[in-house]
Order: C-alpha cells, then structure tokens, then sequence
C-alpha cells in the first residue's frame, strides 16, 4: 500500500532540505508517492491553512496532517511500520 505525502516547503529552508533528505531514505524501504508543495502557492497556503501547518516544513500523510517543523525519521517510519501491519 502506498502512503501519498504531501510536503509543504519554502525556499531557504534547512528544515525542508532535512525533511526531503528523511523522506529521500525513508522511501528506500517503504513504499511512498511524494508530491512537493511550496507554501508561497495559492495550493501550498491552502493545504497549510487546512492542516493547521504553522511553519514549513509541514508534512501530510494521505492528505492528513503528519508534523510540521523538524520531521522526525523516527515517527516517521513508527507511523509507516503500523499502518504496514494494519494494511495486513
């Protein structure tokens, strides 16, 4: 089953490099389609206002809201690894 995650980003953001670099290995091991959303667009600021993303970068899982600020690989892949053994 593939996740769709949304990642809502900004220019010059070190918490969007470290957050697309979590999902760069993340996805290595399971299976995820990731769309890039910058926060400036009239859809980035949308999606923001919807998940309640106050700083970038703001992630959604399934079109629900995940984390925003410093991803953590860790819940991350917590998250991945139960909804891989629910999907079961």
């Amino acid at each position: 089953m593939t996740t769709h995650v949304t990642l809502l980003t900004q220019a010059d953001c070190h918490l969007c490099e470290h957050a697309q670099q979590v999902l760069d290995r993340v996805s290595r091991e399971y299976p995820l389609s990731i769309t890039e959303v910058d926060l400036r667009t009239t859809e980035g600021h949308q999606l923001a206002a919807e998940a309640g993303v106050l700083f970038a970068p703001g992630v959604l899982l399934d079109d629900e809201p995940f984390a925003y600020g410093r991803l953590s690989e860790r819940k991350l892949r917590k998250t991945l690894n139960t909804r891989a053994t629910r999907a079961r």
